[in-house]
């Protein structure tokens, strides 16, 4: 496939996609032509078909809608605390492959665009398990694929703001600025806590939520997630893999330029 962002500022040598350079414009043009995003939004139309074709009636094919909408940021809050922070799966030579894409290079290298957004070979499974049951239980196949469109949505919409948290800008909206704060704490101050992206209540509820750095001292594993040096070398096929040792900080380690951005995070 031609890269089309080959040539452009935000790319050079051995790190392409890098956040810490892009503007707004670069990062949208990024989003709407990354790969991973061009198959989400081909299959909510798929989806979105096959519950019509399926239709049997309004609230059969509706009601999965809202009920995808409240579980879906708790299986996120569920998946990232326990499996993406779960220390047991680079332990395991079977999983230390997915634990190391699906969340340890994010955390290696936040600015990364490249492991930011979930591989698909790991989270539409995990759309499928969740939420067509629902939408099963509820419309049949209407309601499943209706379920699974919805979690297709939100996760558009979740690595939409997921990239905005990770981009070099200041936004305009203090709800954006909000949830790019309390991200920003997740990734370079104390990584169990702020787990959520858009939704912070389930971190509310469970007590993982924190508004400020002097809320809680700094974690020495903010960036390596626990698998450290010594992790290593005990358990070494994370890094055999990496082809070099765990960083304690990502290369290069940037906090967002902003003062106003960044001082919740220093």
């Amino acid at each position: 496939m031609i890269n089309p962002f080959r040539n452009t500022p935000f790319m050079k040598k051995g790190r392409s996609y890098d956040l810490g350079k892009m503007s707004l414009k670069q990062m949208w043009k990024a989003y709407l032509t990354y790969p991973t995003i061009l198959l989400y939004f081909l299959l909510i139309l798929v989806t979105v078909g096959l519950s019509l074709y399926f239709y049997k009636g309004f609230w059969q094919t509706f009601i999965p809608v809202p009920i995808v909408v409240v579980v879906f940021p708790i299986v996120w809050y569920i998946i990232h605390r326990w499996i993406m922070h779960g220390r047991w799966f680079y332990r395991n030579p079977i999983t230390a492959a997915m634990w190391k894409r699906i969340h340890w290079d994010h955390h290696q290298d936040p600015h990364l665009l490249e492991v930011l957004f979930g591989s698909p070979l790991y989270t539409l499974p995990t759309m499928i398990v969740v939420t067509m049951p629902i939408g099963g239980w509820i419309g049949g196949w209407s309601g499943a694929f209706s379920a699974l469109a919805t979690a297709l949505v939100m996760t558009c919409i979740y690595e939409f703001f997921h990239t905005l948290q990770h981009l070099a800008y200041k936004p305009k909206w203090n709800w954006v600025i909000y949830i790019v704060q309390l991200h920003i704490l997740h990734h370079f101050h104390d990584e169990d806590g702020n787990y959520g992206i858009t939704n912070y209540l389930p971190d509310r509820l469970l007590g993982t939520f924190y508004r400020k750095a002097k809320d809680r001292p700094r974690s020495p594993y903010v960036f390596n997630l626990g698998y450290t040096l010594e992790e290593a070398q005990l358990y070494p096929w994370v890094m055999q893999r990496t082809g070099a040792p765990p960083r304690d900080r990502p290369d290069p380690a940037r906090v967002p330029k902003s003062p106003k951005l960044s001082k919740e995070a220093s």
